[in-house]
C-alpha cells in the first residue's frame, strides 16, 4: 500500500517560515523582550548600544540584500544559512556577557534583515498580488502570536526557558525553509505585467518610503518613552502589548475588497496622536496602559498592513523583488531608529512628555498631508490594491458607465471593452482567458489592439488614462 505524504504548498510554507523566523527577530535582537530582560538582569553597560546597534544592522541588512540576493535559489540558501547561524548565536546568551553578545546581536540582526528582504521572492511567487495582503497579514499575525508566547515564557518562567523556546522556533523555521522551492515557477500568473519605466516606479516608492519613515517615528518614540513608563506592569505588558496589533490585522485582513480602507488610515493616524495625549494626561496604571497601548498598537496594525501590502504588490514592478521589499522595510526601520534616538534624548529632558506629544503632533500633521498625495501616485500602479481601489468600490451601474466611456473614447469593440474592464480590475491574461473562454493568444491580441487604440503601452498607462480623464471620479 502506497503511503501518501502530506504536502504543504508554497503559500503556507511562505507564511510559516516568515512567522517563525520573524518571531525570533521580534523576541530577541529587534528590541525584543528577551534582549531587554537580559540587559536588565546582567546590568551590562553597553545595553543601549545593543538595542540601537541591532536596529541599525537590521537596516543595513535590508539595504544590502538586493546586492546579495538576486535569485530565488540564493534567497533560499541565505535563509537556511541564516537560520542555522541564528540558532548558534542564541546559545551565546546562555554564557556570561562578553563581546560575543555584541557579535551575536548585530550579526543576527543583519542576517535577518537580508532574509526578510529575500522572502520577497517567495511572497511574489506563492500567490497573485491581489491576494498578498492576506499572506502578509497571516505572516505578521503568526509572528506576533509566537512572539507573545516566547515573551510570556521569558517573563513568567525564566529567560533561559524563553531562549530555549526561541531556538525551538528556529528549528521549525529551518525545517519549513528546507521545503521551500529552489527555483521560480516556469509559468507565472503575472506574466502579462509589463514592467514600467524606472522613473514611474521610483517616484511612488520614494513617496511611500517617506510616508513610512515619518509615520513610524511615533513607534520608535513609543519604545523609548511609553515602554519604560509601564515597566512596573511587566506581567501585563508581556502578553497584551501586541494584542491590539493582532486584532487590527485580523479586522483589516477580513474586510470586504469593496470597503475603502483609505479612510481607516486617517483614523489610525488620529489614534496615534490620541495615544500620546492619553499617555501625558493619565497616571501610568493598568487602565492607562490599556487605553494607550490599544490606541497605539491598533494604529500600528492598520498602517503596517497598509504599507506592507503595498510593497507586496509593488514586487511585480521590479525584476528583483528583494530590492523593493528591502528598501521599503528599511524605511520602517529607519523611522523606528530616528524615533528611538529622539525618544532617548527626550528622556533626559525635564518636560519630555510635552516634547514627545509635540513631535507626534508634527508627525500626525505631516502624515495627513502626505496621505492624499501618496494615494494619488500609488493608484496609478496599484489600481487593484485593497486600500486604494476605487473601481471595485463602485456599484455595478457605475462600472458599466466606465466601460461605456471606454467604448466611446477608444472606439473599442464589445469584446475589447469586456477585456479592458477585466484588465482594470487586475485580472491576468490567464484569468481573462478562463473567464471569457478564449485562448491566451486571443487575449494578448485584443489587449494589443486596446493599447494601440488608446495610444498606451501598459496596464499602468491604462490607469493613467482613466485618472487623467476623471473617469474614476465622475
Amino acid at each position: 500500500m502506497k503511503i501518501i505524504k502530506p504536502v504543504i504548498n508554497e503559500r503556507r510554507l511562505t507564511i510559516l517560515v516568515f512567522s517563525l523566523f520573524f518571531a525570533w527577530l521580534l523576541s530577541i535582537p529587534f528590541e525584543g523582550e528577551i534582549l531587554y530582560t537580559l540587559i536588565e538582569i546582567t546590568k551590562i553597560s553597553y545595553g543601549t548600544f545593543l538595542i540601537f546597534g541591532s536596529i541599525f544592522f537590521h537596516f543595513i541588512g535590508l539595504i544590502v540584500s538586493s546586492l546579495i540576493i538576486k535569485t530565488k535559489s540564493r534567497a533560499r540558501l541565505l535563509m537556511l544559512i541564516s537560520i542555522i547561524y541564528c540558532m548558534i548565536a542564541t546559545t551565546v546568551f546562555f554564557m556570561t556577557p562578553s563581546v560575543l553578545w555584541i557579535i551575536a546581536v548585530l550579526s543576527g540582526s543583519f542576517l535577518t534583515g537580508s532574509c526578510v528582504a529575500g522572502w520577497a521572492f517567495f511572497l511574489k511567487n506563492s500567490t497573485h498580488r491581489s491576494e498578498r495582503i492576506k499572506i502578509i497579514a497571516d505572516s505578521l499575525i503568526g509572528s506576533n502570536v509566537l512572539m507573545i508566547l516566547i515573551n510570556m515564557t521569558a517573563v513568567h518562567v525564566s529567560v533561559q526557558t524563553g531562549l530555549i523556546f526561541s531556538i525551538g522556533v528556529l528549528i521549525l523555521a529551518l525545517l519549513f525553509a528546507s521545503m521551500l522551492p529552489k527555483k521560480d515557477d516556469e509559468k507565472k500568473d503575472n506574466e502579462d505585467i509589463s514592467i514600467p519605466g524606472q522613473s514611474n516606479v521610483i517616484k511612488p516608492l520614494a513617496l511611500l518610503c517617506l510616508f513610512i519613515v515619518i509615520l513610524t517615528i511615533s513607534s520608535g518614540l513609543m519604545y523609548q518613552v511609553q515602554g519604560p513608563a509601564y515597566s512596573h506592569l511587566r506581567g501585563l505588558t508581556s502578553w497584551y502589548w501586541a494584542i491590539p496589533y493582532i486584532i487590527a490585522l485580523l479586522v483589516m485582513r477580513n474586510l470586504p475588497k469593496k470597503f475603502n480602507r483609505t479612510y481607516i488610515l486617517y483614523v489610525a493616524i488620529a489614534m496615534i496622536g490620541l495615544s500620546y495625549i492619553a499617555f501625558m494626561i493619565f497616571e501610568h496604571n493598568v487602565i492607562s496602559y490599556f487605553i494607550v497601548n490599544t490606541l497605539m498598537l491598533g494604529a500600528c496594525g492598520i498602517y503596517d498592513l497598509f504599507w506592507w501590502s503595498i510593497l507586496g504588490e509593488m514586487l511585480d514592478w521590479h525584476r528583483n523583488p528583494s530590492r523593493i521589499l528591502g528598501i521599503g522595510l528599511s524605511s520602517n526601520v529607519l523611522g523606528l531608529l530616528v524615533g528611538g534616538v529622539v525618544g532617548r534624548i527626550m528622556i533626559f529632558s525635564e518636560f519630555h512628555k510635552v516634547n514627545t506629544v509635540m513631535v507626534v503632533f508634527v508627525v500626525v500633521c505631516i502624515s495627513i498631508i502626505l496621505l492624499p498625495i501618496l494615494n494619488k501616485h500609488l493608484l496609478v500602479l496599484l489600481n487593484e490594491h485593497a486600500y486604494l481601489n476605487k473601481l471595485l468600490g463602485m456599484p455595478d451601474d457605475e462600472q458599466n458607465k466606465i466601460v461605456k466611456r471606454f467604448m466611446e473614447m477608444g472606439h473599442l469593440t464589445a469584446r475589447e471593452c469586456e477585456i479592458a474592464s477585466l484588465l482594470i480590475k487586475g485580472k491576468t491574461y490567464r484569468m481573462i482567458s478562463h473567464e471569457l473562454s478564449i485562448s491566451e493568444n486571443t487575449v494578448k491580441t485584443h489587449i494589443k489592439n486596446i493599447y494601440s487604440k488608446l495610444n498606451i503601452k501598459s496596464r499602468s498607462d491604462l490607469m493613467n488614462v482613466l485618472i487623467s480623464n476623471e473617469i474614476l471620479t465622475n
